[in-house]
């Protein structure tokens, strides 16, 4: 059955419907979970007013007879979407082939009033990244890798992926659900779990080479994973004590993955722990740097000595 067929049979299966799921649809039209997906999306872009239901037994519902209303923003709100539109502008963004459309778009929602108003913004406001002689420039390594947007599209229909990473001209392919999607220091991270050998692992997206959907009737439920990851006792090497100056550096800045436990009722002192791998260059040189941004008022309990080494011949350096 093609494609626009299916999608007409499935309107008009809907359509008489107060209510559907997409294991209804899966069963009704004999097509995965992935491809009902997306057939619904593409149903809803083209103006069937549907409405998500959460919950257990949770669907779709179809408004009959309805129309959506026009959607209308006001001077500040689209000020807002503007601005916030230019200060990811030149960042690693999937997508970035829409941005002259969603412009486009946007202006023509607008009154010339608004959009002169937009334009004397767009001259003067310069985010982290911008090229100040030429703000509307994006430098090479503005543009993500082509494999973020496929990554995006793919996690949009299930959390279960099948990725392939190329490391140290080692080519490996793990199966992996999904726990999040993070950028740090204008690099992409993938968080997830391990299916076969039931761990955490964060992989950097500049490493995949392909990701796909994965299924298999042996994989683990999400509430399984969730059990399995409270169970294992994360490793531990690095144990610092923050005092409150070294907690606002951290409320500044901190990698993803580590957080802090406040020790006292007024949050002026904590403790961090974390775990880096010692033989990774690139992770040493990261935290060393941030650990020392956090300033001088930290007391270590527990450090890898390549780290404290390093810290020692950074302070030395700035001092000479």
């Amino acid at each position: 059955m093609k494609k626009i067929e299916r999608i007409n049979l499935i309107m008009r299966y809907i359509n008489n419907r107060a209510h559907f799921t997409v294991s209804e649809i899966m069963h009704e039209f004999s097509i995965s979970r992935s491809t009902a997906i997306r057939d619904i999306r593409e149903i809803e872009s083209m103006g069937m007013p549907l409405v998500s239901e959460v919950g257990r037994d949770g669907g779709y519902a179809v408004m009959h007879n309805s129309l959506l209303p026009e959607v209308r923003f006001t001077d500040n709100e689209v000020k807002a979407l503007f601005i916030a539109f230019l200060a990811t502008r030149n960042q690693q963004l999937p997508y970035l082939k829409s941005r002259q459309s969603i412009a486009e778009k946007l202006l023509s929602l607008i009154s010339e009033n608004q959009q002169d108003d937009l334009i004397f913004l767009n001259k003067i406001l310069l985010f982290e990244g911008t090229n100040p002689h030429n703000p509307d420039i994006l430098e090479l390594s503005d543009i993500p890798d082509p494999i973020l947007e496929k990554l995006f599209l793919t996690l949009l229909l299930d959390r279960y992926f099948l990725i392939t990473i190329q490391e140290d001209n080692v080519t490996k392919s793990y199966p992996i659900f999904l726990l999040h999607l993070y950028q740090e220091n204008g690099n992409w991270f993938l968080e997830g779990f391990d299916l076969k050998e039931e761990k955490k692992r964060i992989i950097s997206i500049n490493h995949l080479t392909d990701v796909k959907n994965y299924s298999s009737k042996k994989a683990l439920s999400e509430q399984e994973i969730v059990e399995k990851l409270s169970e294992q006792d994360e490793e531990v090497n690095i144990i610092l004590e923050l005092g409150p100056k070294a907690i606002n550096q951290f409320k500044k800045y901190h990698p993803f993955k580590i957080t802090i436990s406040y020790v006292d009722p007024y949050q002026s002192a904590a403790i961090l722990k974390t775990f880096v791998d010692v033989y990774k260059t690139d992770e040493v040189d990261g935290i060393t740097n941030w650990i020392l941004f956090l300033g001088d008022d930290i007391k270590i309990r527990e450090l890898p000595e390549v780290i404290l080494k390093k810290s020692q011949e950074r302070v030395h350096l700035y001092c000479t």
